[in-house]
């Protein structure tokens, strides 16, 4: 028995070239893009186990020096699924996020925001036989960034996602229940269709909150399944 096609939706994906997000007018091509061979390295490795994955790397209030870093304490969690909702198992999730004052320890970081001395700002693991996965973290500030006079990037942690290769990965970034600042970013306005926008933001989820200790927001993660229609980099699919 064989899954049905499901075709890629082209008219969802952010536009690569918008005025408002003025690196985008340098970033975005001006010529017709092409399709390249896939590399050995690309479709067989390099390939992750849980051997790979240390008792604090999803937990990034203590992952840095062992020390609790500061900021207000939430838990992130969610599954990873299929497009048929499906669970899938065993995939390396990664987070890099910015400390509570909305700087990343980064050289290339200059925000006046201090930086948080037991705070490194990124976590990895594995999910679980359900696709489950969770974090510990610190909610991330926000930050201005140099695109016009004043704009600010929303509190976000950046996703990455990957497949049985490095080629198979997907980067994305979840955005907070509230924030009055994702109405405001050029970066998540170049996502024109507002459902898909709504699909990043993560509302908050008391449920699986803790009193006295922290908050917990629910991000799923939707991947598409093993009968893709045809990629332009890569049309043999993931």
């Amino acid at each position: 028995m064989t899954d049905p096609l499901m075709p890629r939706r082209w008219e969802l994906h952010p536009v690569p070239r918008d005025e408002d997000y003025k690196t985008s007018v340098t970033r975005a091509p001006d010529l017709p893009l092409l399709s390249m061979e896939s590399t050995p390295a690309e479709e067989t490795g390099p390939r992750f186990g849980h051997s790979l994955i240390g008792p604090l790397d999803n937990n990034l209030i203590l992952n840095f020096t062992g020390e609790a870093a500061i900021g207000e304490r939430i838990r992130l969690h969610g599954r990873v699924l299929d497009e048929t909702g499906r669970p899938v198992p065993e995939t390396l999730v990664e987070i890099w996020q910015a400390n509570a004052g909305g700087r990343y320890r980064h050289v290339k970081d200059t925000y006046f925001a201090p930086l948080d001395p037991n705070f490194g700002g990124c976590g990895r693991t594995l999910t679980d036989a359900e696709g489950r996965y969770e974090f510990m973290t610190i909610r991330p500030g926000a930050y201005p960034w140099p695109n016009r006079a004043n704009d600010w990037r929303p509190m976000h942690v950046h996703f990455s996602v990957f497949g049985h290769a490095f080629g198979q990965r997907l980067i994305t970034q979840m955005y907070f229940e509230g924030d009055p600042l994702i109405e405001r970013c050029p970066i998540v306005h170049t996502i024109r269709d507002r459902g898909q926008i709504e699909r990043l933001v993560a509302p908050l989820d008391m449920q699986n909150a803790r009193g006295m200790d922290y908050l917990a927001y629910r991000f799923d993660i939707v991947l598409r399944g093993r009968r893709q229609s045809m990629f332009e980099n890569r049309p043999e699919g993931m």
